[in-house]
């Protein structure tokens, strides 16, 4: 799996992959899996985010930061395009973090958007 310009959808900071790297090493049949970054209705803003450990599925596009595989679905692929996923250990607002240029409007939580 190679990262180029037309295949990456959503990057993973350093801090991010390294954090998914821990947590799949504690799922069963972990290796297997990548991070599937998916968009679905719901929400306060319309729009909500999903992240799941994942195997790769034909329609998937996937590209790899730091030893993670990322999938996104055809579909959340035109509303996540270009969004970065970080990830902060911060006792206040700390946790996984999606940045997306295409959201007109976030929910004060971040989990929800109007693209």
């Amino acid at each position: 799996m190679n990262t180029t310009a037309e295949t990456t959808v959503v990057s993973l900071t350093e801090s991010a992959a390294k954090e998914v790297q821990s947590m799949i090493a504690k799922e069963k049949d972990g290796s297997n899996k990548g991070l599937r970054v998916y968009v679905e209705s719901g929400g306060c803003s319309g729009l909500q985010y999903g992240m799941v450990f994942d195997e790769k599925r034909d329609d998937d596009i996937v590209a790899l930061f730091y030893g993670v595989p990322v999938l996104v679905d055809q579909f959340s692929a035109n509303y996540v395009r270009g969004s970065v996923v970080d990830f902060s250990d911060a006792l206040t607002g700390g946790g996984f973090k999606i940045t997306n240029p295409n959201a007109k409007q976030s929910c004060g939580c971040g989990k929800s958007f109007e693209a």
